[in-house]
């Protein structure tokens, strides 16, 4: 999922046999990263749970969520679902490099 720097969705890819919940917590990573300009990883569990919460699932610490930066300047951000934090977190990674992105 790619959102903009809002959270507004740019694009989005399914895979056949991906998890029902997996476009729904790969939008939520790629809003929170991009509101916070941070990989959602870092978030503290406790913060990410309430705010999940109270954002009725729109934000959440998961992994797999980073900003898509250019020079230092946020250009939106990737989500990444259906995997372990790890595996997902590794795909947003990738995801940067393959268009020059800055490393996060």
């Amino acid at each position: 999922m790619i959102v903009d720097p809002s959270g507004e969705t740019v694009a989005s890819v399914r895979m056949d046999g991906a998890k029902y919940l997996s476009m729904h917590t790969a939008r939520a990573k790629a809003r929170t990263a991009a509101s916070i300009n941070g990989a959602t990883g870092d978030m503290p569990v406790e913060f990410g749970v309430a705010a999940g919460i109270a954002s009725q699932g729109g934000v959440t610490h998961l992994p797999g969520g980073l900003p898509i930066r250019f020079n230092g300047r946020i250009a939106g951000a990737v989500g990444v679902g259906s995997g372990t934090g790890e595996q997902d977190f590794a795909v947003a990674r990738a995801a940067l490099a393959a268009i020059g992105a800055d490393e996060v």
